[in-house]
């Protein structure tokens, strides 16, 4: 006899197991056959169709910027590696999206790079069932927040001073407008000098006041919400973190300000921590080694930053060799008068600086006068350009040589 009360309950779990897969979703494609084949695999499921995007790095930071994507597709089967593809364009998708990478790569060290990354990775060709199935699983595990689009957070940047007046605040600031208005990454840039500090000059905030610190409310109220409420935004990709107090001590506005960044990291793609000299503390390095993912040494070819810089690299390499450096020479005069050359410099330090930006006269003026240096027509453009691209793992495009630069080489040569 059909029992049907069991019936209507199987009905029932139906229903709810596709009102459940409801969600809004984008789908990066390469090929034709991948989009039929999402397409044709929604629609047999009575799932919402995901928005179709070409896969560039244009329209995704166009797209996932303008649309609040619970999960998206990734097509890669034109990679030749998936892993470093992904890694190149982590930082456009919002850290709260479920990402299925789609690849033809049949190979364990992909799943496995994905995996530490965030990403679900599945093999292509697949089939409309076993797509159907796949996503259903990764929409499971957001509704119980698990799986992996909850472990992606934010990369950690620190811009180490070796010196005060090395033009780390500035150089931090670059690095956010650059990452935030070019690459269209969400970043928070962190402010460790709690009774100081120019970052809301560089950043042209206006009526600008340092966040009091409420540090009675550590363990109790604090939480997401009250963590966002402590930053001030300086547009939709990019906000600030900067607290002070007047009874307080560095320490404990230290463990405060950890504390704020715990609870945001998984709501920016970066994390750029301005550590002036005068902002440092032995307890950041222990900070460094545990929590950083790439460190910016700044520097200047004096001695005594130099030295800064050589105990730095060394301690880093001995307690945090995984680390990745990078190495800046910021000439804060003009080159004739630094006591040391680069070669000296790199002789000593036995290797070679990663970017090395050239002295400009002009440069604090363009800065206050509102505009931002990575965008200028200013020498110091450039490296600046190249330290970002260096951050997000790639190589700046060699630039374009015009004919009136050719003709005077040629001349002087």
């Amino acid at each position: 006899m059909l029992d049907i009360l069991e019936s209507l309950n199987k009905i029932e779990t139906k229903a709810k197991t596709k009102e459940h897969l409801r969600f809004s979703c984008v789908a990066f494609t390469q090929t034709k056959a991948c989009r039929e084949l999402i397409e044709g695999a929604f629609r047999f499921e009575g799932i919402p169709l995901p928005s179709f995007v070409s896969n560039s790095d244009d329209d995704i930071q166009s797209h996932v910027r303008e649309s609040n994507v619970e999960m998206a597709l990734v097509e890669l089967n034109h990679s030749d590696n998936v892993a470093e593809d992904m890694r190149r364009i982590s930082h456009l998708l919002p850290n709260s999206a479920s990402v299925i990478v789609i690849g033809q790569e049949d190979a364990i060290s992909t799943i496995r790079n994905l995996k530490e990354m965030g990403f679900y990775y599945l093999f292509w060709p697949v089939t409309k069932e076993e797509l159907i199935e796949f996503t259903k699983n990764v929409g499971d595990n957001r509704s119980r927040e698990q799986g992996l689009g909850k472990k992606r957070e934010a990369k950690n940047i620190a811009v180490w001073g070796c010196k005060g007046g090395v033009g780390t605040s500035l150089i931090a600031s670059e690095i956010v407008l650059g990452l935030a208005k070019k690459h269209h990454s969400k970043c928070l840039l962190v402010d460790h000098d709690y009774y100081a500090g120019n970052l809301d000059i560089l950043l042209k905030l206006e009526g600008f006041e340092k966040k009091a610190a409420a540090i009675s409310n550590v363990g109790t109220d604090l939480d997401t919400t009250y963590a966002m409420s402590m930053t001030r935004k300086v547009d939709d990709l990019l906000s600030l973190l900067s607290v002070g107090s007047d009874i307080h001590p560095v320490h404990e506005l230290k463990e405060y300000t950890r504390a704020l960044e715990y609870l945001l990291k998984d709501q920016y793609n970066f994390i750029v921590e301005d550590m002036s000299k005068s902002a440092q503390t032995n307890i950041d390095y222990q900070y460094l080694v545990d929590n950083v993912d790439t460190m910016v040494l700044v520097f200047t070819p004096m001695i005594s930053s130099l030295r800064q810089l050589k105990m730095v690299i060394t301690r880093l390499e001995k307690e945090s060799p995984n680390t990745r450096q990078i190495i800046v020479l910021n000439h804060t005069q003009p080159a004739k008068a630094a006591p040391i050359s680069r070669r000296e410099i790199e002789d000593f330090l036995e290797r070679k600086v990663d970017v090395e930006i050239p002295f400009e006269l002009t440069m604090l003026k363009h800065v206050l006068d509102g505009g931002s240096l990575f965008s200028s027509r200013l020498p110091v453009a450039r490296p600046i350009l190249q330290l970002i691209a260096m951050i997000l793992g790639e190589s700046l495009t060699p630039k374009k040589t015009s004919i009136a630069d050719w003709l005077l080489r040629k001349r002087s040569a």
